[in-house]
């Protein structure tokens, strides 16, 4: 049996120490190192001297595009609809307000009890504000406005302006399903989506399904809105197939999955009133 002495200790310790310290310095070296080898390759952000919603933004028309989601006590869903149709359209038609109401949904698969309205200001903000100020003036929407509180769980909206590559929406007959695809995109990506999308829309506005592509500017950021219309859900998954057919889409997808950090899909019925049949 060994006989521990001061000296014999020391060494001891004095080893542990130098097995302790020396891997972890060479392994603090080799993160350093790891790290600044890794990043040469960090993607760099491209300096730009105007805001993205500038260049992406049509420049012919000065539209800003409110969307509105409700989620309606399902007990009530009933009663919303028909408050709406008695009142939205009140608004649309008449000239006094420099607004109009593209369209309006219930969500047919994705959240349920919800309603999703989409309006256009044209003359951007001042005619949002104008619009505004005369509902306040207004009794009946006030009075709506009031009916409609008893019927909601909760409600937000988005101001929008549209992509310059997509078409401005247009009334449609139908019977139509709509789907809305919303994309929360990685901050600082906004002008690569817009580069890649102004190729993609030729693709996928041969069947006329493209409605309108629209991207934040107060509520949630960096978030884009593609409305889509179809004849039934087949004709929608006949479509969707047939654009991996043509050249270019796989390459398309494949480089904007990547700007994606979540994405949502609602299939929406139209009201009766809606502009977007």
């Amino acid at each position: 049996m060994g006989i521990f002495t001061p000296s014999t200790c020391d060494i001891t310790l004095v080893e542990c120490a130098a097995f302790i310290y020396f891997p972890v310095h060479r392994s603090l070296a080799a993160f350093r190192e790891d790290s600044w080898f890794k990043s040469l390759f960090v993607r760099k952000v491209d300096p730009r001297k105007d805001a993205h919603s500038h260049l992406l933004a049509k420049k012919e028309d000065n539209n800003l595009y409110k969307i509105q989601f409700h989620n309606v006590k399902p007990e009530c869903l009933e009663a919303y609809n028909e408050l709406c149709e008695g009142v939205l359209p009140s608004i649309h038609e008449d000239p006094e307000y420099p607004c109009e109401l593209v369209g309006t949904w219930n969500t047919w698969y994705g959240e349920q009890d919800q309603a999703v309205h989409l309006w256009r200001y044209r003359g951007g903000y001042p005619a949002l504000t104008e619009v505004m100020n005369k509902l306040r003036q207004n009794k009946g929407f006030m009075d709506y406005r009031s009916e409609r509180g008893k019927m909601l769980l909760s409600r937000r909206n988005q101001l929008l302006l549209e992509f310059s590559f997509w078409n401005e929406p247009a009334p449609r007959p139908g019977p139509n399903i709509y789907e809305l695809r919303s994309y929360q995109l990685r901050p600082g990506t906004m002008i690569e989506w817009g580069n890649y999308w102004a190729r993609a829309i030729e693709i996928r506005q041969q069947n006329q399904e493209a409605v309108g592509g629209f991207f934040s500017q107060i509520g949630s950021l960096y978030t884009v809105h593609h409305l889509w219309a179809y004849k039934d859900l087949q004709s929608r998954e006949n479509i969707r197939n047939a654009a991996w057919q043509r050249e270019g889409w796989d390459k398309i997808v494949y480089y904007t999955v990547p700007l994606i950090q979540h994405m949502e899909s609602r299939i929406m019925i139209p009201m009766k009133t809606s502009p977007l049949q």
